[in-house]
């Protein structure tokens, strides 16, 4: 079973540091496949994301692609919402969020895949307070569904027009924080299976290393076309998930 969560935690880095977008396989995965139960499942995942977010962070910010001036703003607003989520958690039906979440995903993945102008270059700016409010919305849904912050964020940058890079550089540096907050509140709320996170933390964090450095060599459009390509189906499969756990 170590052995399966190990591949489940290499696929979804190389997915994480690649297109931002990975973490929302890692539970399903670990729950469907390794019965590994939710309530134990998600808190371990979280935990991990920190070496991964670490490492994913410090590649992105070699090659220049996030942009520090956003950061901070997101940063602020999901910290203390991914706290709170790790309470919310076991008082909120999460089939709910997980249904936004998957709607959300999957109308921005088909969104960008009818754009024809590329999404590079310099974006319209982003308030400050959209940002807050952006940062909170991640941080909150992130604990929640135990997805680390890249799945939600990405499709609303990119529905935003932000470049692609800059969107998974930003996904990148925002899953430290929620990462951290999160598990400081499953740790005061629930428990963190230490031998589970760390295992998941050693896969997750080779897997963004690789997939970061793969970002930075594909040509953008295609990595744009990927990341559309991903949210789509990855949109589905949540609606579709919900949809059979709801009738």
């Amino acid at each position: 079973m170590l052995t399966w969560i190990g591949l489940f935690g290499l696929i979804s880095g190389l997915m994480i540091g690649c297109i931002g977008i990975g973490g929302v396989i890692l539970v399903p995965a670990m729950l469907y496949l390794a019965d590994v139960p939710v309530r134990v499942g998600i808190p371990a995942a979280i935990a991990a994301y920190i070496l991964s977010g670490i490492v994913g962070t410090a590649v992105y910010a070699r090659h220049k692609s996030i942009r520090w001036s956003m950061t901070g703003w997101l940063c602020v607003g999901a910290a203390p919402a991914a706290f709170a989520g790790a309470w919310i958690v076991s008082v909120v039906d999460p089939r709910i969020l997980e249904a936004l979440i998957g709607l959300l995903t999957f109308l921005s993945g088909l969104n960008s895949l009818r754009r024809r102008e590329a999404i590079d270059g310099h974006a319209a700016t982003v308030s400050n307070g959209a940002l807050l409010t952006i940062g909170t919305a991640t941080g909150f849904l992130s604990s929640i569904t135990g997805t680390g912050g890249p799945l939600v964020l990405v499709p609303i940058l990119m529905t935003m027009r932000l470049p692609v890079l800059t969107a998974v550089g930003l996904s990148q540096a925002i899953q430290l924080p929620v990462a951290i907050a999160a598990t400081a509140g499953n740790v005061v709320y629930g428990r963190v299976d230490p031998i589970l996170a760390g295992i998941l933390a050693a896969a997750l964090t080779i897997g963004s290393a690789g997939g970061a450095k793969l970002a930075h060599v594909v040509p953008r459009s295609l990595l744009r076309r990927i990341v559309s390509v991903v949210l789509v189906l990855i949109g589905s499969v949540i609606l579709a998930n919900v949809g059979r756990r709801l009738l």
